[in-house]
């Protein structure tokens, strides 16, 4: 089979197409035959060794596609399923190991595509506001970053559950896209401060969640927005890491800090099938809609890195394993 191999640490061009042997599934695993996969930043993270992985390796954590061959003791799927999975590292290639209890059902109504592109930003988004903090009608929050793949989906479930919306954008078209998502207040941070912006807007109160998954060039004007008891969910860092601070900084408006992962959130299957099956549900009911980018083929997997980390893409970018 072909696949993307990072064997050193580095930039996009650390990508390389190769071909290697397709794997055989073990106990409680199944092979999957991809159709699409997902580019997300923690890709980014693994490839430049930011979070370190043994090399060689294959990148991507989100993939779609069929079922081709289960392990022993595997009774949650079989040959033929259509499913999706997130978190689960080795999804840049035309066959994937997956966990078989890490696979879920794609319902009708869904292409591979759009499952691809919902599984780990869509549950992310969800965990965000749904478990995290909680939204719900009169919360005001802040999203950084509202026209991306986490974003604009973050924008339209805070808006389900009756929140006001506070986004930044960097340009026009993000603003269009951020205002399509439906948020309330579109801040262009490349010509407004949002700090100001924000305390303006709620009379100096501020938010009661900034969901922020820039880092470091967002972080202390992030953690400046929030409002008494409120938190600060610092859930990527595409800007940077943050460095270390003092944690007193918090005292001012008994603010909670929280830096949560996908991971804590679909930790047993029940969850994560509850998890993806509400995205699933909003999405064939049309409640949520999902932005793709574009798809590109497979080998031009350094392109989309190269794309992403240049903040040039608005939504969900793809890979399609064969072109």
């Amino acid at each position: 089979m072909h696949a993307i191999q990072v064997k050193k640490h580095g930039g996009a061009e650390a990508l390389e197409y190769v071909e290697i042997e397709t794997p055989k599934p073990k106990s409680g695993e199944a092979l999957v035959r991809l159709e699409s996969i997902g580019v997300n930043f923690i890709d980014v993270y693994h490839r430049t060794g930011l979070y370190k992985l043994p090399v060689p390796f294959i990148p991507g954590s989100e993939g779609a596609g069929v079922v081709e061959e289960v392990g022993p003791d595997v009774t949650v799927v079989k040959k033929g399923d259509r499913v999706a999975y997130a978190m689960v590292r080795g999804a840049c290639a035309e066959y994937a190991i997956v966990a078989a209890e890490m696979l879920v059902p794609i319902p009708d109504g869904v292409d591979f595509k759009t499952a691809a592109a919902a599984m780990l930003q869509g549950m992310t988004a969800h965990y965000l506001a749904v478990s995290t903090y909680p939204l719900d009608r009169g919360n005001a929050a802040l999203v950084h970053a509202a026209a991306g793949g986490v974003g604009g989906l973050l924008v339209q479930i805070a808006k389900m559950r009756g929140a006001r919306v506070f986004a930044t954008v960097s340009n026009d078209q993000k603003a269009k896209i951020a205002k399509e998502a439906g948020a309330d207040d579109i801040i262009n941070y490349k010509e407004q401060d949002f700090e100001a912006e924000v305390m303006r807007l709620t009379d100096g109160k501020g938010v009661n969640v900034v969901y922020d998954s820039v880092g470091v060039t967002t972080f202390d004007k992030s953690l400046n927005c929030v409002g008494r008891r409120g938190l600060l969910a610092l859930f990527g860092q595409s800007s940077g890491p943050v460095p270390p601070f003092d944690p007193s900084r918090l005292a001012k408006n008994g603010t909670y800090l929280t830096r949560p992962s996908l991971g804590h959130y679909i930790a047993d299957r029940q969850e994560l099938l509850w998890r993806a099956g509400e995205v699933f549900s909003w999405i064939r009911s049309g409640k949520l809609r999902v932005r793709i980018d574009r798809e590109l083929p497979m080998r031009d997997a350094a392109e989309a890195h190269r794309l992403l980390e240049g903040r040039k893409t608005i939504g969900k970018l793809l890979l399609k394993p064969k072109a």
